[in-house]
């Protein structure tokens, strides 16, 4: 079975234009994303959707492969639909090109997911979620699971509604990396944008909508995307800490 990890990079981000390329701790951010995704026991190839020539060139310059995709694809998901009618593969990892801290063992944790349960057409990963601040937080997307740890909905809002202000609620938060079956994420591409995902701007929403079931795959470990320069900036300490300790 081939795993193949594509990482979406958008040069025209709406919040923070060309953060692909932002440098921290001295290269682009989407190499140390590269990077850390080719640290993956699983994947069998890495490539690089970018929808930027200065993306192509900054990516290829550090080894990368890469695919150059539509500047109007609307989503990541669809860029790599894009991206994928020319690359043979079973299942295709989304790696987030803004997670520049992204840990290797969360790729591999996800695509086991897929390969054990053929049944399986899509993936992603949640973490439980502790903070207030993020609960509140819109840009903390959080999600519900039913019993079998498919997802139910995904949302901005917290959810579920704590009514009763129940200290042992159980929140989840979505991590925005996801695993699809190639052949599925072909199909995803043909489907028109609905509606939940036209009101929450959440891409995930529309497999839902449609009828399809979204695995989630728990873990403890936190990962960091960067939306603002505000956001680099904790990321490079966090990467300098990092360097300190080793």
């Amino acid at each position: 079975m081939k795993i193949i990890g594509i990482i979406p990079a958008r040069w025209a981000s709406t919040r923070f234009e060309g953060k692909v390329l932002a440098e921290v701790g001295g290269k682009p951010m989407i190499q140390h994303v590269w990077e850390r995704a080719r640290q993956s026991e699983l994947l069998n190839d890495l490539i690089i959707a970018c929808d930027d020539e200065r993306v192509v060139v900054a990516a290829e310059q550090f080894g990368a492969k890469t695919v150059l995709t539509s500047k109007n694809c609307a989503s990541g998901t669809d860029r790599i639909a894009e991206a994928v009618e020319s690359i043979e593969g079973d299942i295709i990892v989304n790696i987030q090109g803004d997670e520049p801290l992204i840990d290797p063992a969360v790729i591999d944790a996800l695509a086991t997911a897929l390969v054990d349960d053929s049944s399986c057409l899509m993936g992603t990963m949640i973490k439980v979620l502790t903070s207030k601040k993020e609960l509140k937080d819109p840009n903390v997307v959080k999600v519900v699971i039913d019993g079998e740890g498919n997802a139910l909905y995904f949302s901005r809002s917290p959810i579920p509604y704590n009514r009763d202000d129940d200290d042992e609620a159980i929140y989840y938060k979505h991590l925005g990396i996801y695993a699809y079956r190639r052949d599925f994420l072909l199909s995803y591409k043909n489907l028109p944008k609905s509606n939940l995902e036209k009101v929450e701007q959440l891409e995930q929403l529309r497999v839902l909508e449609f009828g399809y079931k979204i695995k989630t795959v728990v873990t403890d470990i936190e990962t960091i995307g960067v939306d603002t320069p505000e956001d680099l900036s904790r990321v490079e300490k966090l990467l300098s800490k990092s360097v300190e300790t080793e």
